[in-house]
């Protein structure tokens, strides 16, 4: 059990920083997709720099919706303080001042790691308590007028102590078992359910992101090319024709530079790969990237 309790805090520490306030006195006039930033090219760029990605405190698992209209990521404001979700979103063509989304309504402390479904009528996110224990699944409902009350999903996934759920465009379910010491599990949707759960048959990583067409697998990692390194990197794993994994292949320096990076996502128009890096103390920043840099990784099968 202390092992365990020291692996939590562990986890949980990659993803914390100093101290710094949310708010901006000026929320700036923001257009178009994406914040009305320009798009980066193959070598990644700082997201919506002094706006989303603030030095000083973290930011990490960005989420859009189908439409790209809606934008969910989480913040997380100094080192052993629970994180929160904060959403913004495109009316007419003008995005509206950030604001906290406070799904379980004071039930969990912490709340992180958004996911939009594809069909855009649900978010799954993750949820614990002061202490950073009971680490589940949540989702909440779209509804007419906003989202429904969080609820805790009741599956075999909740089992265990858990993290960063991220959904194939079937509903399959992929998600961080930390009681497995960080290993990525997955949970087939059927029914409209997860009854069964089972580890996903890859080499190592967690904080996984599961293509819309489970083609491909993002991960992070310590570093497993070269034993000097200490740092975490991104991987990719491809769905080969049999239905198994091939190797995990590094994103390559650009992406996987001598600092942290973590918590990989994918816009829904599968251009952008956005992540968090870590370049001074223990801050996490966004960044955003052109997903040529998997593509260019894809072997031929």
């Amino acid at each position: 059990m202390k092992n365990f309790c020291s692996l939590i805090i562990l986890l949980f520490s990659m993803l914390t920083f100093s101290s710094h306030s949310f708010g901006q006195d000026e929320f700036p006039v923001m257009e178009g997709p994406y914040l009305g930033q320009k798009p980066p090219g193959l070598i990644p760029e700082v997201f919506a720099p002094g706006i989303i990605s603030i030095s000083g405190r973290s930011e990490y698992g960005m989420s859009f919706s189908p439409d790209l209209d809606e934008m969910y990521f989480t913040v997380q404001k100094k080192y052993g303080i629970p994180a929160d979700i904060y959403f913004s979103k495109r009316e007419g063509n003008q995005w509206t001042p950030f604001k906290k989304a406070n799904f379980t309504q004071g039930k969990k402390a912490g709340e992180m790691e958004p996911n939009v479904s594809y069909d855009g009528n649900k978010i799954f996110f993750t949820a614990y308590n002061p202490d950073f224990t009971d680490t589940k699944i949540w989702y909440v409902n779209r509804l007419s007028n906003g989202w429904s009350n969080a609820i805790k999903l009741d599956s075999p996934v909740n089992e265990d102590e858990v993290m960063t759920s991220t959904l194939a465009k079937n509903g399959d379910l992929f998600y961080t078992n930390l009681s497995k010491r960080f290993k990525t599990y997955y949970s087939p949707h059927i029914d409209g359910k997860y009854p069964k759960v089972q580890a996903a048959d890859i080499e190592f990583g967690g904080h996984g992101f599961i293509s819309p067409s489970q083609d491909y697998l993002l991960v992070d990692a310590r570093n497993q090319e070269d034993e000097n390194k200490k740092d975490a990197d991104l991987y990719v794993y491809f769905k080969k024709n049999d239905g198994t994994w091939t190797k995990p292949i590094n994103l390559g320096f650009e992406v996987s530079s001598a600092f942290d990076e973590t918590v990989a996502t994918v816009t829904p128009d599968g251009k952008y790969l956005f992540f968090s890096r870590r370049t001074e103390g223990e801050q996490l920043n966004l960044y955003w990237v052109s997903t040529k840099v998997i593509e260019k990784l894809r072997p031929k099968l």
